[in-house]
């Protein structure tokens, strides 16, 4: 690691992360955050079948009305453990505009090329790699043994599933969903809110808000995310 990792770990180990979300996904990105020195110090969940007052291997779970009491108490760092990706945006942009900070975390078994970018809140799970030059947005995840290949450009909100892999120079819009293993061929452009089937391939463009399924992947209608217009 080396002696300026080090200290960035001594120094990450001071601070307490937030965690917005109590699903499995948030025990993933707690496993991120405490494999680079984070101490985990609560879930938020405030869906209508809310986990607050219990815990999760030991961290407790509380509600969002528990936040200011938070941030009073001195807490600087959240993140946002949510799949859906309106929400998670919701989330991020709120917790910002109360002061938190979104760190970037990565799995130290995952690779990042030195000249790739990644935005605020984003998460890069385990076996997961982003290659030269690729640029991602804010509040993506990239997930457990995912890629996204050279010159990628990702929005923010965007979701890169297990096993789903990008080629090179491939442009998604916000809100993108790219299912569990499939596959994006270079060159390719992903509309906003798309939502690209588990296990498809694209060999064309998909235009903002649809859902492509199938191999070759085809048009099926509506994305389930996709952007309601007046």
């Amino acid at each position: 690691m080396g002696v300026a990792g080090t200290r960035i770990m001594e120094a990450t180990r001071m601070r307490k992360l937030l965690i917005w979300g109590a699903s499995g996904h948030a025990q993933v990105v707690a496993d991120v955050a405490q494999l680079n020195g984070w101490r985990v110090g609560a879930f938020v969940d405030d869906s209508p079948h809310s986990l607050a007052g219990t815990n999760r291997h030991g961290v407790p779970v509380i509600g969002a009305l528990d936040v200011a009491k938070l941030l009073e108490d001195g807490w600087q760092d959240a993140a946002v453990a949510i799949g859906h990706p309106r929400v998670r945006l919701a989330k991020g942009a709120l917790l910002e505009s109360w002061g938190f900070h979104l760190p970037v975390l990565v799995h130290p078994h995952s690779s990042v090329a030195t000249t790739a970018t990644l935005g605020p809140g984003t998460i890069i799970a385990a076996g997961a790699v982003i290659n030269p030059a690729a640029r991602l947005g804010r509040l993506n995840i990239v997930n457990t043994q995912a890629s996204v290949d050279h010159e990628c450009e990702l929005a923010d909100g965007i979701h890169i599933c297990p096993g789903a892999h990008l080629a090179g120079t491939v442009i998604a819009g916000d809100g993108v969903w790219v299912g569990i293993g499939a596959c994006i061929c270079d060159h390719r452009r992903l509309g906003a809110w798309s939502f690209i089937g588990a296990g498809a391939a694209v060999v064309d463009d998909v235009p903002a808000n649809t859902l492509a399924v199938g191999v070759p992947a085809r048009p099926r209608g509506s994305a389930p995310y996709a952007e309601v217009l007046s």
